[in-house]
């Protein structure tokens, strides 16, 4: 038998391969990530928007047609308080913005018939950028 330490190859990638693959991804991410920074606020924008414009408000239309007037707060929506009426639970889980808290929620009208259903997004704090209905 003859020895083939000379024929046997070696298959693996060079240094230079593996510099010219993370030169490229590192080009390719230079390109791609400056179009994803910030999407992720306007994500959470968009978010609360749906959350007050569908959800939210269908829930609170559910029960206003339901029992007659909207509740007092969101979280009768989940709970049976003993209404008249009621075949919630109208949510599933608490109502919370893409920010973690809850919805500010308040009834507009002496009777009941119109509610305020907001947002006070990244900042906290009630000014213009609030998302409401």
């Amino acid at each position: 038998m003859k020895s083939n330490k000379n024929s046997v190859s070696r298959k693996s990638f060079t240094l230079i391969e593996l510099m010219l693959v993370v030169i490229i991804i590192g080009v390719l991410a230079a390109m791609v990530m400056p179009r994803l920074v910030g999407r992720s606020e306007q994500a959470r924008v968009a978010a609360a928007k749906a959350d007050i414009d569908s959800n939210l408000a269908t829930a609170l239309d559910l029960y206003e047609m339901d029992i007659g007037h909207y509740p007092n707060a969101l979280s009768e929506l989940r709970s049976d308080s003993g209404t008249a009426g009621w075949k919630g639970p109208y949510l599933k889980k608490a109502a919370k913005d893409p920010w973690g808290r809850e919805y500010d929620y308040n009834l507009e009208a002496a009777e009941n018939k119109d509610y305020k259903l907001c947002s006070k997004g990244a900042d906290e704090v009630k000014t213009d950028d609030d998302i409401c209905n």
